[in-house]
């Protein structure tokens, strides 16, 4: 699971690290979804989000997301944005041995990434925020209480 905030900077290549944690759980999905192979690079689907953020997920949660709009109408106008959005912009990213990943000049673009950035952990996946609109986006959350509470009441909290 991804969970935690790491503050983390981007090069001028467009290049990032993946933060140890998060390295860890990629690792561990990949030895899970391939067991008794040969560890290979992790990879990540990254792809914008419907805030100006990107969203990382794991090769096997990616496809498996895939799969489900698979099974929707393609002619649900709804579905097409939604395609449009998530699956248009999709890039495969392999983390180097260093940890680092490259992030494509269109997503970076899109999320406004420009120097320092925010991976916030979002269980099954992760996001990345320029510092700035991560700052001003949870200043946001946290001050609409109704919005929060009424997913916490469904769970039971």
């Amino acid at each position: 699971m991804f969970r935690g905030l790491y503050e983390h900077s981007i090069d001028a290549k467009g290049r990032t690290s993946l933060p140890v944690r998060f390295r860890e759980v990629l690792e561990r999905l990949d030895a899970e979804a391939n067991p008794g192979t040969a560890t290979t690079e992790p990879r990540l689907i990254i792809t914008t989000g419907i805030d100006r953020c990107l969203v990382a997920y794991p090769v096997s949660a990616w496809l498996a997301f895939e799969e489900k709009l698979a099974g929707l109408s393609q002619f649900d106008p709804a579905v097409v944005q939604l395609k449009r959005i998530y699956v248009a912009g999709a890039t495969e990213c392999t983390v180097d041995r260093h940890g680092r990943l490259q992030l494509p000049p269109m997503l970076r673009e899109y999320a406004g990434l420009n120097r320092d950035l925010v991976w916030a952990g979002m269980v099954t996946t992760a996001e990345i925020w320029a510092k700035e609109t991560w700052t001003e986006q949870s200043l946001a959350s946290r001050t609409n209480r109704d919005a929060i509470l009424r997913p916490l009441t469904e769970l039971g909290l």
